[in-house]
């Protein structure tokens, strides 16, 4: 299958993002911020990255934009539960700044799963 990475400040988040697509087969690489996502993008060969909006360090819209533009091959799918302006807000700003497709937390397995394979086909 696909080499994955989930970029998630939320330890449960990520991790239960990460199994959800690593019962799908795929190999899944996780970094719990914007910063140290980009540098696991730097040494690895991903085909697609989940990316959470809300995030410290580096935030990700900024993540999403900088692996737009040094990997412009991956994949990119934003996600957001919210924060005070709203999830759609975060997630429209991400799909118009380089995501290919945007998920609203809490993530349904389907969703996701049906998300990776279409962009992944």
């Amino acid at each position: 299958m696909a080499r994955l990475l989930v970029i998630d400040d939320n330890e449960l988040v990520r991790t239960t993002i990460a199994r959800m697509l690593k019962s799908a087969g795929h190999t899944v690489a996780m970094a719990d911020n914007g910063r140290s996502g980009l540098a696991a993008a730097r040494d690895g060969d991903f085909d697609l990255a989940v990316v959470d909006i809300l995030m410290p360090e580096k935030e990700g819209i900024e993540t999403i934009m900088e692996l737009r533009r040094d990997h412009p091959a991956i994949k990119l799918v934003g996600i957001s539960g919210g924060g005070q302006a709203g999830a759609l807000d975060f997630l429209e700003a991400a799909k118009q700044l380089g995501a290919d497709a945007t998920l609203k937390k809490p993530i349904r397995l389907d969703h996701l799963l049906n998300t990776v394979r279409d962009l992944l086909d």
